[in-house]
C-alpha cells in the first residue's frame, strides 16, 4: 500500500475518513464494536451456563454442513474477473446452512436462514488469522434490520434483555420508532421455505470485488423449487428435508454478483437498503454443485458445529465493507475463540480432505 502523508495517517487513525473511497468510519466504531463483542460474549457465557456448551451468539442450529464444489464460469468479463473469480477456477466447498436465531428452536418458527460457503484452496494472504480460505456468509434476505455499529449496541442490548421489539418501537415517540429496520427484519424472518436446499440467500452486505468496487453477493438454486412435501411437525423439519433430498439427488446453486452502479442509491454504509436490481442486476459468476451425500453422522455434526465462519476470512480483493461489516470482525473473531476455548475445541480451517464414519 501507498504511504499515507502524517497528516492523513493521523487522521486515519482517527477514523476521520476509510481507507478508501467506499467507506466512512464513524470516529467512535472502534469502542462501539469493543463493546458489542463485550456484551455477545456475556451473553454466551450466561447461555452456556443453561445448556452447558458455549454456542454461536447467532446461527446456532446448523441443519448440516456439506460438501460442494464451487466452479466459476469459464466466460467472464473483464469486471467480473476479479479475486478468487478466475475464468474455469474450482473450489471444494463447505456449507453451512442454519436457523438465524442465536438459539436453537424448532424449525417452525419465524426466522431467518443461512447459508455460509467455505472455499477451500484458496491462495494468498487472507484478511483474517487463517490460511486458505474464503467465506461467504449470506441469509433469507435482501437487506438487513440494523444500520450502524451505535445501533447495533442497542439491539445488542434489548436483544439480551429479552426484549428484541424494543429496538424498533424506542420509547413513546414514533419519530424514535425504526419502522423502515422492522420491515426488512419481518421480510427476513416471514421468507419461509420447506427445504434450504430451495431457498435464496443474499450477502446483506457489501463487499469488494476487485478492482469493480463494491458488490453484493446472491446464491439462488439453479432450478425452480419444487413444492415442499415437509412435515412441519418435526422440529428439525429443514435438516429432514436436506437429508431426505442429498440421499439420492444432487442440489445446486448459482453464485450472483451484483455491482454497484449508483452509490447514491445502493450505499456502502447502510445494509437496511436494498440495493434496486433494476439500476444493477445479478449476474450469475459461479455454480455450487452440490452432490449427494449423508451428512448426519454425529462426527460431521461435530465438524459442523466446531467450524468457524467470517466473512473476514477474505483475500483483499473481497474486503467486507461497511460499517456492519467492521463491527463483524471484532465480533465474530471474540466469540469463536471464547466458544472454542469454552468447549474445549481446537480453531482449525478444514482443507476439503475430511473424512467422517456414518
Amino acid at each position: 500500500m501507498t504511504r499515507l502523508p502524517c497528516l492523513a495517517a493521523l487522521l486515519l487513525a482517527s477514523g476521520a475518513f476509510a481507507a478508501d473511497s467506499y467507506e466512512t468510519v464513524p470516529p467512535d466504531e472502534a469502542a462501539l464494536s469493543t463493546g458489542i463483542a463485550a456484551m455477545i460474549s456475556e451473553q454466551v457465557v450466561k447461555d452456556r451456563k443453561e445448556t452447558g456448551s458455549a454456542h454461536r451468539d447467532a446461527h446456532a442450529k446448523a441443519h448440516g454442513c456439506v460438501r460442494a464444489a464451487f466452479r466459476v464460469d469459464a466466460s467472464l468479463p473483464p469486471e467480473l474477473r476479479q479475486g478468487v473469480f478466475q475464468e474455469g477456477k474450482s473450489y471444494p466447498a463447505w456449507i453451512r446452512y442454519s436457523n438465524g436465531s442465536g438459539r436453537s428452536q424448532d424449525d417452525s418458527v419465524d426466522d431467518g436462514r443461512g447459508m455460509a460457503v467455505k472455499l477451500m484452496g484458496v491462495p494468498g494472504d487472507k484478511l483474517a488469522d487463517e490460511k486458505g480460505t474464503q467465506d461467504f456468509l449470506m441469509i433469507s434476505g435482501p437487506a438487513f434490520f440494523v444500520r450502524n455499529a451505535a445501533d447495533y449496541v442497542e439491539f445488542t442490548q434489548d436483544a439480551n434483555a429479552g426484549h428484541p421489539m424494543r429496538f424498533f418501537f424506542r420509547g413513546a415517540n414514533p419519530f424514535r420508532w425504526r419502522l423502515h429496520e422492522l420491515k426488512e427484519a419481518l421480510n427476513i424472518l416471514h421468507r419461509r421455505t420447506s427445504n434450504p436446499l430451495s431457498a435464496r440467500y443474499w450477502s446483506l452486505s457489501p463487499f469488494l470485488m476487485g478492482a469493480s468496487g463494491p458488490a453484493k453477493f446472491s446464491a439462488r438454486p439453479c432450478v425452480k423449487p419444487r413444492a415442499g412435501t415437509s412435515d412441519t411437525r418435526d422440529p428439525n423439519f429443514l435438516r429432514t428435508a436436506m437429508a431426505a433430498q442429498l440421499k439420492d439427488r444432487p442440489a445446486c446453486f448459482e453464485f450472483l454478483v451484483q455491482l454497484q452502479t449508483q452509490p447514491e442509491k445502493m450505499p456502502v454504509e447502510d445494509p437496511t437498503i436494498e440495493w434496486p436490481e433494476k439500476a444493477s442486476p445479478f449476474r450469475k459468476i459461479a455454480v455450487i454443485d452440490i452432490p449427494a451425500q449423508t451428512f448426519t453422522s454425529a462426527a460431521q455434526q461435530k465438524f459442523c458445529e466446531d467450524l468457524s465462519m467470517n466473512p473476514w476470512h477474505a483475500v483483499a480483493e473481497h474486503r467486507p465493507l461497511g460499517g456492519i461489516n467492521r463491527v463483524r470482525k471484532v465480533v465474530y473473531e471474540t466469540i469463536s475463540k471464547l466458544r472454542h476455548d469454552l468447549n474445549g475445541a481446537a480453531r482449525v480451517e478444514p482443507t476439503g480432505e475430511e473424512k467422517f464414519s456414518d
